[in-house]
C-alpha cells in the first residue's frame, strides 16, 4: 500500500489499492509520498448491515444486484503484485562485520553509537537495502482471450503480477501498459474462453442511479457493494484528466482496479480513489468513466503508450470578487493565468485574463472542468473555446497540442543545460498567479520545488525568485539565459516570508 497522508483535520484522497505494501490500505494525497503500513481490522460493509432482522437485503425500489453478480462475477479478478523497494538498513541487523563506524571504530567503543546512527557502512549516511514488498488490488476482464483492466497505481513498480480468477487458476499477467495519468492500466495473461463483462457507457449515467462495485477490499475477493451515483464530473486534485463519477458504493483498500456496474450489469467505471479522514471508506467514493478508460485501453492496445492533449495555459478558479472585478454575472469557468509560449494556446489567440467559458459547447463551471474535458481529446483535435473578454464573449478555435511532446522538449532543454554545465539550478518554477502576485507585491517565479545546488545553497519550495545576478526574471527562458552568462556562481534573489535574501548557488 502507499499511503500518503496529511494533518487530521484535512481531507485526504486515498487510493484504494493495497499498493506495494503487504496487507495495507493505498492512501493519495494531492502532493509528497509517504509509505507507511496498517493494522486495521477489515470490516466489510453490506447495503443490509443494519437492516432489521428478516428484512428484505435488497432496499425498497433498489435493483436485484444478484443477477449481475452471478453473471459476470467470474470475469472480476484479484491482482496479486511484488515488488523491491529501497528501505533503510537497519545497523542491528546487519552483519557483524558490517557494523562498523569509520576508520573501523570497534562497538565496543563510546563513540560508535554516534557514528553507527549518521554513518553507514562506506562512510556515508544510513545504508539503504532492497526488501520486497506485496498488495493487491482488482480488475476486470475485457476480453475473452485475456485483456484485463485495472488501475495503473494497482500495477505501479510491479516487477511480478500474479492474477487470480474465481475458479482458482492463477496466471502470471503481462503489463501491457499503463497511464498514471488517468491511473489506467492493460493486463494480459495467457488463457482463452474467459468470461468477459459488458461495457457500457458512463455518458448515459444519471445522478440518483444504482451502481454496483465488486472487488478485492483487504484481500476479501469477490465482495459486492451497491450504492448511488452521487454526482459526475468531480475533478480531484492531481487528477486533472479525470471526470471522475462520484458515488456513495462502499470502496476500500483492495477495490481498486475493480468495475462499477450499472443496473443493466454493464461496467460504467473502474473504481480508483476515495475520499476519506482514516484511510478507509467513508462515503465518498470515485470512480474512472468507461468511455475515458477504454479509450486508454485501445491506445495501449495498439501502440503500447497513451497520447494526451494539450492546451498550454495555467488556470485558476474564478471566485466571487474576480467575477465582479470581470465583470461576470457569476463565478465560473477557468481564468487563464500564464500562456506558454508558442503553445497551442498562444497560436489560438488566447491570452492571461481570459476567462474560459465554454470547451467545445461543454460549460465550465470550476476550472477543473477543463483540463479533464481536454484529457478526452486527442492531440491534433480541433476545438472551440468560448471565453470572456473585455466584458463581452469570444469564440476560439484552437488544434490542441501533444502533451508528450513537451515533455521531451523539457527533457532535451534539461539534458542540454546539463551537457553545457550551466542552468543546471535544480528548480521548479512557474509564474505566480494574479493573487499571488499581489500577496507577494513583486513579479517573479514561484519556486515549487529545490533541489541540486539550489537545495544546497538554502533555497527552499515556496520561495519567490525575484532575480539572477541582479536581472530581474518573470520567467524561465530568462531565468536560463542569465544562468548562461554566468560562470561558476550566480545570485539568486528570493523573497521569502516578506523579506528578501541573496542565495549564492555555484552552477559551474
Amino acid at each position: 500500500m502507499i499511503n500518503r497522508s496529511l494533518s487530521p483535520t484535512r481531507l485526504v484522497v486515498a487510493l484504494v489499492a493495497a499498493g506495494l505494501l503487504g496487507g495495507a490500505g493505498a492512501t493519495l494525497v494531492a502532493g509528497k509520498h509517504a509509505r507507511a503500513s496498517t493494522s486495521a481490522i477489515p470490516v466489510l460493509a453490506t447495503a443490509a448491515a443494519n437492516a432489521p432482522a428478516g428484512a428484505s437485503a435488497t432496499a425498497p425500489g433498489a435493483p436485484d444486484f444478484s443477477q449481475i453478480t452471478a453473471r459476470y462475477g467470474a470475469a472480476v479478478v484479484n491482482i496479486s503484485v511484488s515488488a523491491m523497494k529501497q528501505a533503510a538498513e537497519d545497523a542491528d541487523e546487519a552483519p557483524a562485520a558490517r557494523r562498523r563506524g569509520p576508520r573501523g571504530i570497534d562497538p565496543s567503543d563510546p563513540w560508535f553509537e554516534f557514528f553507527r546512527r549518521f554513518e553507514g557502512p562506506n562512510g556515508g549516511f544510513q545504508g539503504q537495502r532492497e526488501m520486497p514488498v506485496r498488495g493487491q488490488g482488482s480488475g476486470f476482464i475485457v476480453s475473452a482471450d485475456g485483456l484485463i483492466l485495472t488501475n495503473a497505481h494497482v500495477v505501479r513498480d510491479a516487477t511480478d503480477v500474479t492474477v487470480k480468477l474465481t475458479d482458482r487458476r492463477e496466471f502470471q499477467a503481462k503489463v501491457l501498459g499503463s497511464d498514471p495519468q488517468t491511473d489506467v492500466a492493460v493486463l494480459r495473461i495467457d488463457a482463452s474462453n474467459l468470461p468477459v463483462v459488458q461495457l457500457g457507457s458512463s455518458r448515459d449515467l444519471k445522478v440518483g442511479e444504482w451502481v454496483l462495485a465488486i472487488g478485492s477490499p483487504f484481500g476479501f475477493e469477490n465482495s459486492v457493494t451497491a450504492g448511488v451515483v452521487s454526482a459526475k464530473g468531480r475533478s480531484l486534485p492531481d487528477d486533472s484528466f479525470v471526470p471522475f463519477i462520484q458515488t456513495d458504493v462502499a470502496v476500500n483498500p483492495g477495490n481498486s482496479g475493480g468495475p462499477l456496474f450499472n443496473s443493466r450489469g454493464e461496467v460504467i467505471g473502474i473504481n480508483s480513489q476515495i475520499y476519506s479522514r482514516s484511510g478507509g471508506y467513508q462515503g465518498l467514493s470515485f470512480a474512472i468513466p468507461i468511455d475515458l478508460a477504454a479509450r486508454i485501453k485501445d491506445q495501449i492496445v495498439a501502440t503500447g503508450k497513451v497520447r494526451h492533449a494539450r492546451l498550454g495555459v495555467a488556470i485558476q478558479e474564478v471566485n466571487q470578487p474576480l467575477a465582479e472585478s470581470f465583470k461576470l454575472d457569476r463565478p465560473a469557468g477557468a481564468l487563464v493565468s500564464n500562456v506558454a509560449t508558442g503553445g497551442p494556446a498562444d497560436q489560438a489567440g488566447l491570452k492571461t485574463g481570459d476567462v474560459i467559458l465554454k470547451f467545445n459547447a461543454q460549460p465550465i463551471v470550476a476550472a477543473g472542468d477543463l483540463p479533464a474535458l481536454i484529457g478526452q481529446s486527442s492531440p491534433g483535435d480541433k476545438a472551440t473555446l468560448e471565453v470572456w473578454r473585455d466584458a463581452k464573449r469570444e469564440d476560439l478555435t484552437v488544434r490542441l497540442g501533444d502533451a508528450g511532446e513537451r515533455r521531451v522538449r523539457a527533457a532535451a532543454a534539461a539534458a542540454a543545460d546539463e551537457a553545457s554545465g550551466k542552468g543546471k539550478l535544480g528548480l521548479a518554477l512557474r509564474p505566480l498567479q494574479p493573487q499571488e502576485r499581489r500577496d507577494a507585491g513583486v513579479e517573479g517565479l514561484f519556486i515549487e520545488d529545490s533541489g541540486g545546488p539550489s537545495a544546497a545553497a538554502g533555497v527552499q519550495p515556496g520561495d519567490v525568485l525575484v532575480a539572477v545576478n541582479g536581472t530581474p526574471v518573470r520567467n524561465t527562458d530568462e531565468v536560463r539565459a542569465a544562468v548562461a552568462r554566468s560562470d561558476k556562481s550566480v545570485a539568486l534573489l528570493i523573497q521569502r516570508e516578506g523579506s528578501r535574501i541573496f542565495i549564492p548557488v555555484r552552477v559551474g
